[in-house]
């Protein structure tokens, strides 16, 4: 027959071990405490009837057999707890409390023993308790023997064990009902925790165990079983926007790839078109298609990971630097002025691919707009609050205020940009870097208008200080 589930739970099973153990020591204990108690009564029992034995061999030496004799018939009818037999060289009785000695056997040499007496109780039943006493023989040759009725003491040392079984089975009572209790409460905790784990296995990722507020391990167990089903659940979020943000993002440049494929066919069948032109185009168009994909999956991944994925610390000057070389040659191409201000002691935490796309991000936008004879400076700088910032300004034909939240946004592309190339994504990444790295991106006016050129822009990304 299957027990109860109650019985068949981990709780339940350590408090039968942990009863089991206390049982054993109980039972240890309880024989300690019966042999140390009872040893003690008769060492004491002992040691009277040594005494009561001193003080008759006193008398036998100071007044002879005749002293002891008067002095035993007024000790036994006393209220003295002794048995006293006094008998002569060849065993005979000459007078005491007892009848005949209990000790058998006797050489000489003083013997202890232990033995019975009989006793009548007010209703005339005869009752048997316990003695125990000590024979010698006088130097006269006489043989005495004292001994102590030890019955009370062993009724009290049996009384004393029967309270303390008592208390241990009251003890492991309590602790089956404790157990059971315990049991139920952990069950009921663990079968939340269980229908939690179900739920999810079958598909719903918004299921959350309780928290009961009691601040203990099962408390700390379901917050962090809620704490990994809110990422599960922010992760295969992301993942699924991640696959509807690439749909629909690439669904405009595969079109249009498409149509002028479509078109350079129509031209080429009817005579009018250049076939290697054509090819080139769908190549130059096709690689489009594909820096579009790896943009908009670099933006999915940083959003659907919440966090710069491997962040290690840096010098973020050393990257600048290494950015500078690599577009300072295209602003000498284009006759712009490129000067770079790079603070130096400085340390960041991040992902350094990531960012080292973002910045490049960011230049080849302001080499894109900024006018020949323009100007671009690069800084990275310690802000007084502490974060490190990277700023790329320019005196190209800025951002006008209303269009700097949404330039940011993906495949937004203003009027002035129209005949650039480019699908849009650029700031849309910076912006997806920053928020990855805990920091944000700012944008503001430039240096102004001077002449021709201007008003420009100031591109700031933000990044929090280096724990």
């Amino acid at each position: 027959m299957r027990l109860p589930r109650i019985f068949r739970t981990t709780p339940f099973r350590l408090t039968l071990l942990f009863l089991a153990l206390f049982a054993s020591a109980a039972s240890a204990f309880l024989a300690y405490i019966y042999v140390a108690t009872a040893g003690e009564a008769t060492r004491r029992t002992d040691t009277d009837i040594r005494r009561e034995m001193r003080s008759l061999t006193g008398a036998y030496d100071r007044a002879g057999v005749d002293a002891v004799n008067q002095s035993l018939i007024e000790r036994a009818s006393s209220e003295r707890p002794f048995l006293y037999l006094l008998m002569s060289r060849d065993g005979r009785r000459i007078s005491g409390s007892i009848e005949q000695s209990p000790v058998e056997e006797f050489e000489g040499e003083p013997s202890w023993t232990t033995f019975q007496v009989t006793d009548t109780d007010v209703q005339g039943r005869a009752l048997k308790h316990p003695a125990r006493g000590l024979q010698e023989r006088l130097s006269g040759g006489e043989i005495l023997f004292v001994g102590a009725d030890v019955g009370a003491d062993e009724a009290y040392v049996v009384k004393i064990v029967r309270a303390l079984w008592g208390a241990g089975a009251l003890v492991i009572v309590l602790g089956l009902a404790g157990g059971v209790l315990v049991s139920r409460n952990v069950s009921r905790s663990m079968a939340g925790l269980t229908d939690v784990v179900d739920a999810v296995r079958n598909g719903d990722l918004g299921a959350r165990a309780r928290v009961r507020g009691a601040r203990d391990e099962f408390d700390e167990l379901a917050l962090g079983v809620n704490e990994m089903l809110d990422r599960l659940e922010r992760s295969m979020a992301g993942h699924k926007h991640a696959g509807d943000a690439i749909a629909h993002d690439l669904r405009s440049p595969l079109t249009r790839l498409r149509a002028r494929l479509e078109a350079a066919s129509l031209d080429v069948e009817a005579g009018k078109g250049n076939p290697k032109e054509a090819l080139a185009q769908a190549l130059t168009d096709t690689d489009g298609v594909l820096k579009t994909f790896g943009a908009v999956l670099s933006i999915a991944r940083l959003q659907a990971a919440g966090a710069a994925p491997d962040p290690v610390m840096f010098d973020p000057t050393e990257l600048a630097a290494d950015i500078s070389e690599l577009y300072e040659p295209l602003c000498e191409d284009k006759d712009i002025e490129f000067a770079a201000e790079l603070s130096e002691d400085l340390t960041i935490r991040g992902n350094r691919e990531f960012l080292a796309q973002a910045l490049a991000n960011i230049l080849d936008n302001a080499v894109k707009y900024t006018p020949s004879g323009g100007a671009i400076m690069l800084r990275v700088r310690r802000r007084s609050s502490g974060e490190v910032e990277f700023s790329v300004t320019d005196t190209g034909p800025g951002v006008p205020i209303e269009d700097r939240t949404r330039v940011v946004d993906r495949f937004v592309r203003l009027e002035n940009s129209r005949n650039e190339p480019g699908a849009g994504l650029g700031l849309s990444l910076v912006a997806a870097v920053a928020e990855a790295h805990g920091g944000r991106l700012e944008l503001d006016e430039g240096p102004g208008l001077v002449g021709e050129m201007g008003p420009g822009l100031r591109v700031a990304l933000i990044l929090p200080r280096a724990a």
